[in-house]
C-alpha cells in the first residue's frame, strides 16, 4: 500500500482539513501572506495530520477537536523544517527552493517562530491546554535531540544508546504527539492515550533508523552511490556504529578520523559503505528497526479491528519497507 491507499479511512477529514488549515495559514500582513501561501502550496504526505486523524478513528472517531490537533502538529513539523533548512544551509526542500533560498535566513527564523506561535494560539483559543502539554513537550525533546546530535558530531563519539536517545527525541517525539493527541481528541480513555503514544514512539524511531540507513544504501545504491549526507555532516549513525564494535579500534579510528576532514569525497563514502555492509552494519539496523516496528504494532492490539487499525498496521510495514 502507499500513503494515498493508507489515508482512505481519513480522506475526507483531510480534505477539510487543508480547508481549515489555510484559514490558519491567512495573515493580514502581506509579505507573510505570500510566504505563507508558498508553504501551503507545497503540502508534503501530511503524515501526522493523517496519524492524528487515524489515533482519533481508532479511539471512537475524529471529533471537531481533532482539527486543530491536527493543525498543531503540523504547524509545529513546518516550523522545524524552516528551521533545520536556515541550520542546514539547505537550498531545496521537496524538489523547490526553500524558504531561506527565497527569503534569507532572517525571515526564514521569523516565518518558523511565528508558526510556532500560531500553533500555540490554535492551542489556547480552543482551550485545549492538553494538546499544548503534549505539543510543548515534543519540542523541548526535539531542541534536546538536535542539541544532542551536534554535541556528538563536533567529538564524533557516540554509541548505540545515545543515538537511540537522539532519534527518539528529534524525531519519535513529534510522531508520539501527533497519535496522542488524536487519541485524547476522541476519548478519555488514558489506557488508548497511553497506547498510541508508545505507538508513535516506536514507530517514529523505526522510521528515523530506515531514513539512516538510506546513507549506506539507498535506491542508487543498486549501481554503487551511497548518499553519504549523514557522514558529510559527521554523524555517526546505527549501521556504523553497530560495524565499529565488529572491528579493531584502530580500524574504527582510522575510519573516525576520515570523518573528521570533513572532507569526504565519493571513493571515501563508498569505502565506509563497504565498511559498514561487509560488517553487518545494513543488516544490523534493518533488524532493529523491524523490533521497533513490532513493538508499535504490538501497541495497537487492545483495539478492535477497523479500516484505521488497519491502515496504522499498513503504514508500519510501509514506514520499515521504504525505499526512499
Amino acid at each position: 500500500m502507499n500513503i494515498k491507499d493508507i489515508s482512505n479511512p481519513v480522506a475526507l477529514h483531510l480534505n477539510e482539513f487543508n480547508k481549515y488549515f489555510k484559514e490558519i495559514l491567512r495573515s493580514d500582513n502581506s509579505l507573510l501572506n505570500i510566504i505563507l501561501n508558498y508553504i501551503a502550496n507545497r503540502k508534503g504526505k501530511q503524515i501526522r495530520p493523517m496519524l492524528v486523524f487515524l489515533s482519533a478513528e481508532l479511539c471512537g472517531g475524529v471529533t471537531q477537536r481533532s482539527y486543530p490537533g491536527a493543525a498543531m502538529t503540523e504547524l509545529l513539523h513546518i516550523a522545524t523544517l524552516i528551521h533545520d533548512d536556515v541550520v542546514d544551509n539547505a537550498i531545496q526542500r521537496r524538489g523547490m527552493p526553500s524558504i531561506n533560498a527565497i527569503w534569507k535566513n532572517k525571515i526564514s527564523v521569523l516565518i518558523g517562530d511565528y508558526l510556532l506561535a500560531r500553533g500555540l494560539l490554535v492551542a489556547l483559543n480552543n482551550d485545549e491546554f492538553g494538546f499544548l502539554k503534549i505539543t510543548s513537550n515534543a519540542v523541548k525533546r526535539m531542541s534536546e535531540g538536535e542539541l544532542l546530535q551536534i554535541q556528538k558530531s563536533k567529538t564524533i563519539n557516540i554509541d548505540e544508546p545515545t543515538y537511540f536517545n537522539i532519534i527518539a527525541d528529534k524525531t519519535a517525539s513529534l510522531i508520539s504527539a501527533c497519535c496522542e493527541i488524536g487519541a485524547l481528541s476522541a476519548s478519555v480513555n488514558e489506557r488508548h492515550h497511553i497506547a498510541l503514544r508508545n505507538y508513535g514512539e516506536y514507530l517514529g524511531i523505526a522510521y528515523q533508523i530506515r531514513d539512516d540507513i538510506f546513507d549506506y544504501r539507498s535506491k542508487s545504491a543498486v549501481i554503487g552511490k551511497p548518499t553519504g549526507n549523514d557522514l558529510k555532516e559527521k554523524k555517526l549513525t546505527l549501521p556504523l556504529i553497530y560495524s565499529f564494535t565488529k572491528v579493531k579500534k584502530t580500524q574504527a579510528k582510522e575510519i573516525i578520523k576520515l570523518i573528521k576532514s570533513g572532507n569526504l569525497k565519493s571513493k571515501d563514502i563508498k569505502f565506509i559503505a563497504d565498511f559498514v555492509i561487509e560488517n553487518g552494519g545494513i543488516d544490523y539496523a534493518e533488524q532493529k528497526a523491524e523490533e521497533y516496528a513490532q513493538k508499535a504494532l504490538q501497541e495497537i492490539q487492545l483495539f478492535d479491528e477497523s479500516p484505521a487499525k488497519q491502515s496504522l498496521i499498513e503504514l508500519t510495514r510501509f514506514v520499515i519497507k521504504r525505499e526512499s
